[in-house]
């Protein structure tokens, strides 16, 4: 029995998102080693880790038009060859502003990696299966980020932080050079897309027009439905980008752990996003095929945001690393469980210009990312506690509770 050709497209995508993980987390693996190396405070590394959330944000909208215009295969070949040039270069940094350089143009690159996968699930994915295939590729991005603690430990052990870097930029420009071979833009443009698979993917997608223009972004912008996932998106990337980022160090001096102890600690909250990932996506097709569009993305989201803060508010008050760790789990696991319905959402209102709807929501999303790696040193250096950034964050995700009560899915941004 062949695997559908379309399952062999989302195989890649979900290596794509892996590797967008890899690379975005192991920065926290070597911060001790980055501040001892560079003589840099954590004030000071809480800048470098805003850098790549900075560039990632301000490069979302024009990273979606690009994939919009001119193709998922060519958009993801090139940012992807883009980004990991400057993963490279992260290790050949000599002082705090290289370092800032370097991780402001890797999160450039990186900008139009999930614009240019949600332009693509446009063309080639059944709406009936949207939520799971978007589940599934974000799911990679957690297990990516999961695995980038022990292997980056491993990595920084065995050849030292700069040449981990150099490293994983090689791997990376490995599989754009794959995409560019393998990829097409349409099912229609691969010549051995067995018939049968081809006239279910066409019969069950959404319409496409080839000449639709182009939503303008102050059109995009403009949309309630719009304004809504940007704010909802930026609530939840508070919470999750605190664990890509400050988790590993924080448990570490909090529960004095070995730098071991701590990466397989802090691999928990990810492994659980990726099951939040995927229980979302199959719990929104379940809905949809039900014939309840709306309820398809409002119930997976708005579980995920409430499981977010109990979970952020209870591993405060817990008093070892494990107890702290498993509650942390069911707050990523609820974060990521608003991740299908976003991005679905986006493909949704945006059709052929999903890629720029959807990166101007992760643009707004990371602009949180961008204030969570400077909000928890600064917090922390005034208050003395952790406690403040925990509660404001929990606050933020009852707000997008809020919010998605609003969003109307059966609604598309009109031009």
């Amino acid at each position: 029995m062949k695997i559908p050709k379309r399952f062999l497209f989302v195989g890649g995508t979900f290596l794509l998102s892996l590797l967008l993980y890899i690379d975005r987390a192991c920065i926290s693996v070597a911060k001790g080693d980055i501040a001892t190396s560079l003589s840099l405070s954590d004030r000071q590394m809480g800048w470098v880790m805003s850098a790549f959330a900075l560039g990632y944000a301000l490069f979302q909208t024009p990273g979606g038009m690009i994939a919009d215009k001119f193709g998922p295969r060519k958009t993801l070949s090139m940012v992807v060859t883009f980004w990991s040039i400057f993963t490279a270069a992260t290790g050949a940094a000599i002082g705090w502003v290289s370092m800032l350089v370097a991780r402001f143009l890797f999160g450039a690159g990186e900008a139009g990696a999930f614009p240019g996968m949600a332009r693509a699930v446009f063309s080639w994915i059944p709406t009936r299966e949207r939520g799971l295939v978007t589940g599934i590729n974000f799911s990679g991005s957690r297990i990516g980020g999961a695995f980038a603690f022990p292997a980056m430990t491993w990595l920084i052990v065995t050849f030292g932080w700069r040449m981990s870097f150099v490293i994983l930029g090689l791997i990376g420009v490995v599989w754009a050079v794959a995409w560019w071979l393998l990829f097409k833009d349409d099912p229609t443009e691969i010549k051995s897309m067995p018939q049968e698979e081809l006239d279910y993917i066409l019969e069950n997608r959404q319409d496409q027009d080839v000449k639709a223009k182009p939503i303008p972004f102050f059109t995009i912008i403009r949309s309630t439905n719009m304004k809504l996932m940007m704010v909802q998106y930026f609530c939840s990337n508070i919470t999750f980008f605190f664990c890509l980022t400050w988790l590993f160090p924080h448990l570490k001096t909090t529960y004095n752990l070995s730098m071991e102890s701590a990466a397989l600690f802090t691999m928990a909250p990810l492994i659980g996003g990726a099951f939040g990932n995927w229980f979302s996506g199959i719990l929104g097709d379940k809905i949809y095929a039900s014939g309840r569009w709306k309820m398809s993305r409002l119930v997976p989201a708005v579980s995920g945001f409430v499981l977010a803060a109990v979970g952020l508010i209870l591993s405060v008050h817990m008093d070892s690393a494990t107890g702290a760790i498993a509650m942390l789990t069911i707050a990523i696991f609820g974060a990521d469980m608003t991740l299908s319905p976003s991005w679905s959402f986006c493909v949704d209102i945006g059709k052929e210009s999903s890629g720029a709807v959807s990166g101007t929501m992760n643009m707004a999303g990371n602009v949180g990312s961008f204030i969570t790696a400077l909000a928890f040193p600064y917090l922390m250096d005034w208050t003395g506690s952790s406690l403040p950034f925990f509660y404001i964050a929990a606050g933020l995700n009852i707000l997008a509770v809020c919010l998605w009560m609003f969003a109307k899915p059966d609604r598309p941004i009109a031009v």
